[in-house]
């Protein structure tokens, strides 16, 4: 690549209608894949059947998976293997390390975050499982799984009345377990939707000055409806009390609005800004190592694992069941793999 190529702005400046109407296109397409399982599931009015969203759920999990493998560490690889970049960046498989780096943090983090978590509980004589595989301690479903239909949790568990102080240590042990549980499931999905976010940017940013507007434009309709399922089943899923209820909604609406901002930034800066410049391919090319190690413990661990290999109802499930959930995932994590062609 000649130093004209990487220094030079050389943007396309055709389709400038449309791609001031893919903002809103896009919008309402992320916003739709990621508001419409958190409404449907708490809304009267929307009748969707339960299968429907235990697919959009298992589906969701594919799509995820798919995106750090394809349309992360894939655009990684390529962005910090570009030959504009000083030789530094060619002396060792940076994209690797960056993604691992990225796996190992947010491992440590949530690893501490449970230690002090679990110690506290364990001073108040109570022992629980933040991912809600022991049922007993629990006292509701796991929230991974293939599971039966509960209601939603809004308030924390109340102890009967008794007498002593027992009773008071008891209430307050449950309650802080509870919000603890909260707290898990909500840095659960907040780590998620940083990871999507990332990414959501920078295509958004691509897609304003890309030449090949018009294909990639179509893909990333799909690619952000099928993103926000994924993320909005998850957000559906939060079993979460009252005070709490809004962050369903306020992660979907962030998702919703980050592609749209990346393309109304691409188009304010069209005249600035190379994409296939040293700076835009470092910067670039490490977010996307970032996203990708994130979305890859998130997905596998989180998503994959705690769904089926740990979950004890994903073992006594029926096996048409977890064969159903299994399929959707695939088919998830396909068909986001087929959009890696285009996009």
């Amino acid at each position: 690549m000649s130093e004209l190529e990487c220094g030079a702005v050389q943007n396309e400046h055709t389709y400038t209608g449309l791609r001031i109407a893919s903002v809103f296109v896009i919008l309402a397409g992320s916003s739709f894949g990621a508001l419409f399982p958190v409404i449907a599931k708490r809304s009267q009015f929307f009748k969707v059947p339960k299968n429907v969203y235990e697919f959009a759920k298992y589906f969701g999990s594919g799509v995820i998976i798919a995106t750090a493998f394809i349309h992360l560490l894939a655009p990684a690889f390529e962005a910090l293997g570009s030959e504009c970049l000083g030789e530094g960046w060619k002396t060792y498989p940076w994209a690797s390390a960056i993604t691992m780096l990225s796996m190992f943090a947010l491992f440590l983090t949530e690893l501490f975050a449970f230690r002090i978590g679990t110690a506290k509980l364990e001073a108040l004589k109570v022992n629980y499982d933040p991912h809600g595989h022991d049922l007993a301690q629990a006292g509701h479903h796991s929230a991974h799984g293939p599971e039966a239909e509960r209601s939603p949790t809004h308030q924390p568990p109340k102890e009967k009345e008794g007498d002593s102080s027992d009773v008071e240590a008891n209430e307050h042990a449950r309650v802080t377990a509870f919000y603890s549980t909260t707290m898990a499931q909500i840095i659960g999905v907040s780590i998620l939707e940083f990871g999507v976010i990332f990414h959501s940017v920078l295509i958004g940013l691509t897609l304003a000055v890309d030449e090949d507007f018009k294909v990639l434009f179509i893909v990333l309709v799909f690619h952000q409806t099928f993103e926000g399922l994924g993320l909005g089943s998850r957000l559906a899923y939060l079993d979460l009390p009252d005070a709490w209820s809004w962050a369903r909604y306020a992660g979907a609406i962030a998702y919703g609005l980050t592609t749209p901002i990346g393309i109304a930034i691409g188009l304010g800066v069209r005249t600035t800004y190379n994409p296939g410049s040293a700076t835009a391919s470092a910067v670039s090319g490490c977010l996307d190592a970032i996203s990708a190690g994130i979305l890859l413990y998130t997905g596998l661990v989180e998503l994959l694992a705690h769904e089926f290999v740990f979950n004890p109802e994903a073992h006594k499930a029926p096996l048409g069941k977890l064969l159903y959930s299994i399929g959707c995932m695939i088919l998830g994590a396909g068909l986001m793999s087929l959009l890696g062609r285009w996009a």
